[in-house]
């Protein structure tokens, strides 16, 4: 099959390149195969298919793009990879979604040493809109000064407090969000992000270190001061690889561990 190059202005659709030559504008071309999975993103992105919706079958896409449904079906490999999309035997392939039981531990790793995984039980702190410090600006790469929304919560497992973290989110996209719908929503917070304010969480960085548990940090774990603890510095992205929430979290680990899978 020849090389083909996307072109917005024909509704997303792929135009063939007869010669398979790049032009001056063009230097490179992507496989096809990702040309594809761009589009779809960029489908999901848009909002085309909202979240635990159901997208269009590998043969209603390869006529959509105009290529083989064995194309469709290796972008699709990577965007179910990428847990952008979930595949169900016998009814096809839906948007992925953070309400799913499935994905509420994707960004919470912190395993309990005996026993299956379980949600944690939040008190929410405070909640405010405040001017974004000089580093948290750089990383949600926003301007120093712009406006975010500050949250501070404790998680705890089975009653007993295990996670103190902070959250800054901008505040252009995060409009309307306060304490009390953050302690109405019973589920997973990244599920109201999608919901509510339409952002959803895609991939994240982190960084992990340990510290020692500071007099503030200690009362809220009730622990004592100095106990060591994991911090974990998180930068979460939605789709186009745009920052949208920086997160730090405190781990207490006399009782959990931080579990994270390599492939």
């Amino acid at each position: 099959m020849s090389t083909v190059t996307t072109n917005p202005a024909n509704n997303g659709a792929p135009a063939a390149g007869a010669g398979g030559t790049a032009t001056a504008s063009s230097p490179t071309f992507s496989p096809l195969y990702q040309q594809i999975k761009a589009l779809i993103t960029q489908s999901l992105q848009s909002g085309e298919w909202k979240p635990g919706e159901l997208i269009p079958s590998e043969v209603e896409l390869a006529n959509r793009f105009k290529v083989s449904q064995g194309t469709v079906r290796k972008a699709i490999d990577e965007l179910a990879a990428e847990n952008l999309v979930v595949r169900r035997q016998g009814k096809g392939t839906f948007v992925a979604t953070h309400s799913e039981a499935r994905a509420q531990f994707r960004f919470l790793r912190l395993m309990p040493d005996a026993g299956d995984p379980h949600y944690a039980d939040n008190k929410i702190l405070e909640v405010k809109r405040l001017r974004a410090p000089a580093e948290v600006a750089r990383l949600l790469e926003i301007k120093s000064g712009d406006s975010v929304v500050y949250i501070k919560r404790v998680q705890a497992f089975e009653q007993a407090p295990t996670i103190v973290e902070e959250l800054w989110l901008p505040g252009a996209i995060f409009k309307g969000l306060t304490a009390e719908r953050l302690v109405e929503y019973k589920g997973p917070m990244y599920g109201l992000f999608e919901t509510e304010f339409g952002t959803r969480m895609i991939r994240a960085t982190e960084k992990i270190r340990a510290v020692a548990a500071d007099a503030a940090t200690a009362d809220l774990l009730n622990i004592a001061h100095n106990t060591p603890l994991l911090s974990v510095e998180r930068v979460s992205y939605t789709y186009g690889d745009k920052p949208v929430e920086v997160r730090r979290g405190l781990y207490l680990t006399d009782r959990h561990h931080y579990l994270n899978e390599l492939s």
